[in-house]
């Protein structure tokens, strides 16, 4: 930044009109102190010094009721009331807006906030806004338990609230509270800027969802890897600022995890997938409960139930089946001239197996096993034991149909569930394998954690997955991941990363894409050769979104902006 920028943003922290601003008179409640370099304020409590009382009174302007009334819906209450949800916590009440209307929908509510001026607010506009006297506690996260009593159903952190938390140490403390306060079953709902586009350059305000106030602007006016300056502007030319802590979505989901809650799932801007334009806002709603059965279809994330849904459709599964021959779903690796799918297919199999010492004796784990093809060739090749673990059970049939034409249905068992919550016990297998899964999972940080948990030690992680490139052009990917009704992809760096987070070590990475362009471009030829065949089984409406789907793959692997390859990592 340079340092007419400096100057600049020093004055006005300090609460000095800018240059040729004499719109408005400073006054002490007005006044917010970030010292002479405000980029340096990076502490939780200097949030009480931030919400000056000439702020808070503007705070409505910002947020409009009514507008943010009509844009977020009832996507929370509707949450809550899906849950059975009765008592709520609204531990950022600001000026009351969701108390408000919790207590409107006739949840039971205590609203605490650790700024006093922000709850005088609150209980003041619960008399403006229907009479309603609002329960207000004044609260620090951090000692929760002392400060508000008994247990909740829900617990909320709305208004991108948590990220006024600048340590580690005050972020899993207040979550540990938050988990403490909850019933057994109780749900955790935070919400929080698009801090990755605002870090990565990819930032761009809609003003739609969040803050909906006329003439008022809430702009990034410095950002690094620990701070996040945002300054707040008003119609009367009055400027404020707050200094928070950028928090990464995956970042928060880990932390959520890390203190005890069990699943997670993550709404960009109300939504449950949120490909596209990047959104403002990310809400994570947590769930306590701990369920040792395996868990119910009705339990799945978003993303993955998007992805059983379409592969347990009539139109997927006739065309999978149909043009890779019904064993495999997975890219191929092709030789010369050879655009055999099936065999190609099974190029792929036989080199991840010859990384693999495999015996009668070795136990394998197949996740997103598809119809089952590389489970057999493992079974009947090695002799060994193979659990294929799989969410579209219109392929399961087919797989276990398979298992028993072929005499193997005594060494491989085939299940039904997801990934992200693998049903069998902690350190089950000595190999894990999946091929080209796990970019349907909107949370593969937590694949990977269940993956770790069920190797043995000294267990071989080998595994295929459509990747972007640690470089990729967003605006290439964006059509793929619309496609495919997902977010994000993962990356080299990212699987890299998170495995050894999970206490696996790399042994090896084989880039192969050029192979990725190839079996797309084998893929789209195939369904192009056969479509009339096709069209006895499949819609035209999905066969026309195929051929372009694929294409778009094969452009993106030409480009360079995809990744594939076979990993392989052993646990320590």
């Amino acid at each position: 930044m340079d340092s007419t920028r400096v100057l600049t943003l020093r004055r006005r922290a300090c609460g000095t009109p800018p240059p040729n601003d004499r719109s408005r008179i400073i006054t002490t409640q007005d006044r917010q102190d970030f010292g002479e370099d405000p980029l340096t304020v990076r502490d939780t409590d200097h949030y009480k010094d931030e919400y000056v009382t000439g702020f808070v009174e503007k705070w409505d302007d910002l947020i409009d009721w009514k507008a943010r009334y009509a844009s977020e819906g009832r996507f929370f209450i509707d949450q809550l009331k899906e849950r059975g949800v009765k008592t709520v916590l609204d531990v950022a009440t600001g000026t009351g807006f969701h108390s408000v209307r919790l207590v409107e929908e006739g949840f039971e509510t205590v609203s605490a906030d650790g700024s006093p001026e922000m709850l005088a607010k609150a209980f003041a506009n619960g008399l403006k806004h229907g009479g309603h006297i609002l329960r207000v506690v004044h609260a620090d996260w951090r000692w929760l338990n002392r400060d508000v009593h008994g247990t909740y159903d829900a617990i909320i952190c709305l208004g991108n609230s948590f990220t006024h938390l600048f340590s580690a140490r005050d972020r899993r403390k207040a979550l540990a509270e938050f988990y403490a306060m909850l019933k057994h079953d109780g749900v955790l709902i935070i919400d929080q800027r698009n801090y990755d586009a605002l870090l990565d350059g990819d930032y761009g305000n809609k003003h739609v969802y969040y803050y909906c106030g006329d003439d008022v602007t809430a702009e990034p006016e410095y950002v690094d890897e620990g701070l996040a300056r945002f300054r707040y502007t008003f119609p009367d030319k009055s400027r404020y600022h707050l200094n928070m802590f950028p928090l990464r979505k995956e970042y928060v989901r880990r932390l959520m995890r890390e203190v005890g809650f069990q699943r997670i799932d993550t709404y960009g801007d109300f939504q449950e997938t949120y490909h596209g334009d990047q959104p403002d806002f990310y809400i994570h709603i947590a769930e306590k409960a701990y369920h040792l059965e395996e868990r119910r279809v009705d339990r799945y994330s978003p993303a993955v139930q998007t992805a059983r849904d379409y592969y347990n459709s009539s139109d997927a599964d006739n065309f999978y089946h149909t043009i890779w021959g019904g064993n495999d779903i997975h890219i191929g690796i092709y030789e010369p001239g050879d655009g055999d799918i099936a065999a190609a297919s099974r190029r792929t199999v036989e080199k991840m197996a010859s990384r693999l010492e495999l015996d009668e004796n070795s136990r394998v784990i197949d996740l997103g096993s598809g119809y089952g093809g590389s489970a057999r060739y493992l079974a009947a090749t090695y002799g060994c034991q193979v659990t294929c673990l799989n969410l579209s059970e219109v392929e399961n049939t087919r797989n276990r149909e398979a298992n028993q034409q072929a005499g193997l249905d005594h060494l491989i068992d085939v299940l039904d569930g997801s990934f992200e919550e693998i049903p069998v016990p902690d350190k089950d297998f000595d190999v894990v394998w999946s091929q080209d899964a796990i970019l349907h999972s909107g949370d593969r940080v937590r694949v990977l954690e269940e993956v770790a948990r069920v190797l043995r030690t000294g267990g071989a992680f080998v595994f295929t997955d459509p990747m972007a490139a640690d470089n990729a052009d967003r605006e290439v990917l964006r059509p793929i991941l619309k496609r495919l009704d997902l977010d994000s992809m993962g990356t080299p760096g990212f699987y890299e990363r998170e495995c050894a987070g999970q206490g696996m070590a790399k042994v090896d990475y084989e880039d192969l894409l050029p192979h990725l362009s190839t079996h797309y471009a084998a893929v789209l030829a195939e369904t192009e050769r056969r479509e009339a065949e096709l069209l006895k089984d499949v819609s035209p409406e999905y066969l026309e979104r195929m051929k372009t789907g694929l294409q778009r793959w094969v452009d993106g692997g030409h480009s360079g902006d995809l990744a594939w390859g076979v990993f392989h990592f052993t646990k320590r």
